[in-house]
């Protein structure tokens, strides 16, 4: 199940109304869901693997604020918003969602890409459950 998506649309309004959205020309979106195809079968090409029906996800906070931190020390980077699920979700649920402000498209995309990959690999759990 997880907890409650927030609100995309309320996001984006509490971000236009911030200190910072003088500055900001671009925001971005990142929203991660769970899928039927096994990580293995997605990143190394495993053909073997079973289809996903579910996944088990945490997080650790401290690393998660950490991950923001040294995201806001990138060049152009002046908003970042972070929600992370919890718990057993199903196909199609959302891992996460990232929202990054900033100067102009190339600050913006690089910083959610360091971003996003530093919550994968350095922040979550993730275990899928197999059919």
């Amino acid at each position: 199940m997880g907890k409650t998506e927030p609100s995309i649309d309320a996001w984006l309004k509490e971000a236009k109304q911030d200190e910072s959205a003088a500055k900001i020309g671009m925001y971005l979106v990142h929203n991660g869901t769970v899928r039927q195809t096994a990580k293995a079968a997605v990143r190394a090409g495993e053909s073997d693997t079973k289809p996903v029906k579910a996944m088990d996800f945490s997080y650790d906070q401290e690393k998660v604020d950490r991950a923001i931190s040294e995201t806001y020390k990138m060049n152009g980077v002046f908003y970042i918003r972070v929600w992370l699920n919890e718990g057993q979700l199903d196909l199609g649920d959302s891992i996460m969602y990232v929202l990054i402000g900033g100067d102009i498209r190339p600050h913006v995309v690089d910083a959610l890409q360091f971003l996003v990959g530093t919550l994968k690999n350095e922040c979550v759990t993730e275990r899928e459950i197999y059919e």
